[in-house]
Parts: structure tokens; sequence; C-alpha cells
């Protein structure tokens, strides 16, 4: 819709991980780097974690555009919650293997007669599995398996698995011993500092014949990385939106007041309407109480008036470091019961300065 008005060749902040979009930040250059050194390492598995949005897909993909099919067959699997025998059937179908009423023995020999094959041919097989965090420590130990397959001192398949931090978590299990034992690179992909922030949007911006149309405030890349922290999927939805804003409002200019705004709009929608209510009643009562006589304007409100029990500051406070920003795309399940449980302190903590409030009045 807007590219047109900034006479873009393309749309720069599409959702979907793409290779030619690929911007070397300091971490995602590291992260190369192992894939490029494994890979090189013709064996073994390669493990990759990030948050969700940093980015690992979009370098798997990339390095995949830089291998030559006729020496690499790659196969890719995007795992679900799958258990020992669903792993090893989605193995055969992404490398094209019949295994139609197999069981189990006759799946790991279709699979091994195919890498054998391949090897035969002069190439090698490299299977990737994304979302690696989904995978049962069952289906993690059949991989490992398939790993043992050799032709004489030649291993047949090589693996990277990718995945949330949830699956660091997994690898460091005392079952998972003999996995780690495989692992010839290893590396955990974190988010853009502020100054890679403005390169990688500006990078993304250029690659579709961006000349500075629109134009970004200083202040904007402040606003936005606040708000992102840094994570390219999520820095991704929001420019989106501000392009979107800009030419709706036809303006050749990105302010920091039209980031907030927009910030603003983008927090409004990811609410639950229960929580969207509830934040107007919230705001109407303090209205109503800031106009009656007699009552205690809600700017008034100092956090020295409220008596309130050790415990419910302990749940306070618990609350307050359980939120976890970067990852709300993969939590929006739970921010529902998350704004009731914090509305529930909210009433407890009104309810507290009402008695204060009563208290003064009788003592007076």
């Amino acid at each position: 819709m807007y590219e047109t008005f900034f006479r873009f060749s393309g749309k720069p902040f599409q959702l979907n991980p793409d290779p030619a979009f690929f911007y070397g930040s300091r971490g995602h250059r590291r992260a190369m780097a192992y894939l490029e050194y494994g890979l090189h390492q013709s064996e073994g598995f390669i493990v990759i974690t990030g948050e969700v949005g940093a980015g690992k897909t979009t370098i798997v993909r990339s390095l995949l555009e830089q291998l030559d099919p006729g020496k690499v067959v790659a196969a890719t699997i995007v795992s679900t919650q799958v258990d020992a025998s669903d792993i090893l059937r989605m193995v055969a179908g992404a490398f094209g293997v019949p295994s139609r009423n197999l069981d189990k023995a006759g799946l790991l020999l279709a699979i091994e007669t195919y890498l054998v094959s391949v090897a035969a041919a002069g190439k090698r097989a490299l299977l990737i599995i994304d979302e690696a965090q989904n995978l049962s420590a069952a289906a993690v130990e059949e991989l490992r398996m398939l790993s043992n397959f050799q032709l004489e001192d030649h291993a047949l398949l090589q693996s990277f698995l990718v995945g949330q931090p949830e699956f660091r978590d997994m690898m460091q299990r005392a079952e998972m011993q003999q996995l780690r034992q495989r692992v010839i690179a290893s590396y955990h992909l974190g988010p853009l500092d502020l100054q890679e922030t403005r390169g990688y949007i500006e990078h993304r911006l250029r690659h579709v014949g961006w000349t500075e149309d629109p134009r970004f405030e200083a202040g904007s890349f402040n606003a936005i990385y606040g708000y992102t922290g840094g994570i390219p999927r999520t820095i991704n939805t929001l420019c989106d939106r501000l392009l979107l804003a800009a030419y709706l409002g036809e303006t050749h200019l990105v302010t920091e007041a039209q980031v907030r705004e927009v910030i603003a709009e983008l927090k409004e929608e990811f609410s639950s309407p229960r929580s969207r209510s509830a934040a107007a009643m919230g705001r109407t009562v303090l209205a109503e109480a800031d106009a009656a006589p007699g009552t205690i304007p809600a700017d008034a409100l100092a956090v020295e008036r409220l008596r309130v029990s050790p415990e419910l500051a302990s749940q306070v406070a618990g609350m307050a470091g359980s939120y976890d920003l970067q990852r709300i795309e993969a939590r929006l399940a739970g921010l529902e019961q998350s704004v009731s449980a914090t509305l529930n302190v909210l009433n407890q903590l009104l309810q507290a300065v009402r008695r204060d409030d009563v208290v003064g009045e009788k003592t007076e």
C-alpha cells in the first residue's frame, strides 16, 4: 500500500524470513560463522538458539542459498510436538524417502539406504530441524541415533538444530549427555543493540530503494529500540505500521512522537477485550474521583500512602519480574491471565487507599 507512495521496489519489513534481507549484525555474523565452521566438519550437530523473531531461520536460509546443490542435499523440518516414531517419518518425508506402511526397523533401513545413495553420488546429506524446542527428548535421541549412520569412516548425515532458548535447557538434561558430545558448534543469537537496530532498519529500507523518504528523526530510533528490544521480527512489525501511518498521514517524516503513538496502538491491539474494557473503566473511575469534591485526585496518590502487607508487595514484585515483552508473540495465550491478576492486585491497592482515607477522616 505504501510502497508506491515512498517509491519502494518492494515491502521492506515483511515478516516472512527472506535471505535477501539478511543483515550482518555482530551476532548474526558470528552465528553464520559457527554454521559455516560446523558445515565444514561434515558431521555431528550444530545448535543455534535465540529468542522468538531473533533471525535464526533467516541465517539458516542464507547459508542454504550459498550451498552447492550438486554437493549438498538439504532437507528442512519445522517440528511440532512429535514422538520418536513421528520424527523418523518426518525425516524420511523431508528427504523424499517412501515410508508408508513401514515399521521403525523398515524406516531406519529406508533412511540409511537413501543416505548411502547420496554419499555414493558424491554428495552430503544435511538435515535442518527448525523449532527444535518442540521436540521430545525421545525424538532428539532418535536424531542422535541417525547420526551413527556411517559409510566407512564418513558420517552419512549432519544436522542443524535451531530453536528457542528452551532448547538450551533441554540440552542440559542428564539424558542429553550423548547428544552434547556430538555437538561440534553451538551459538545463542541475542538481540540487536541500539546502533544495530538503526543499521538493520536502514539496511532493509535501502534494499527496496529507499532514498531517505521517509526520513527518520534520530529520536525515533531510540523509541523503536525501546519497544522492540532489538528483536528483528518485532522491529519489522513496528516499522511496517510506522510506514503505513506515514502513508495515511501523507507525511515523509517519522518522528519520535509518531513512533510512540503507533506503539500505543499496537499495545491496544494486543490487549484482550476484557483488559481494554477494564482499562477504560479504570480511566472513568479515576476521572470521576478526581472531579468529585472531597476526594483525592488520582495524580496525588503516593506510594507512601499505601499500607499493604509484605505478601502483597512480593506478589506485585513477582508479577513485574515475570513480564517478558520480547516474547509476547509466544505468550499471547497467557496475556489475559496476567492482566486479570494485575487488575486484582490494583483492586487490592485501591481498597488499601480507601481504608487509609477512612482512617484519616476518623482521626480528624
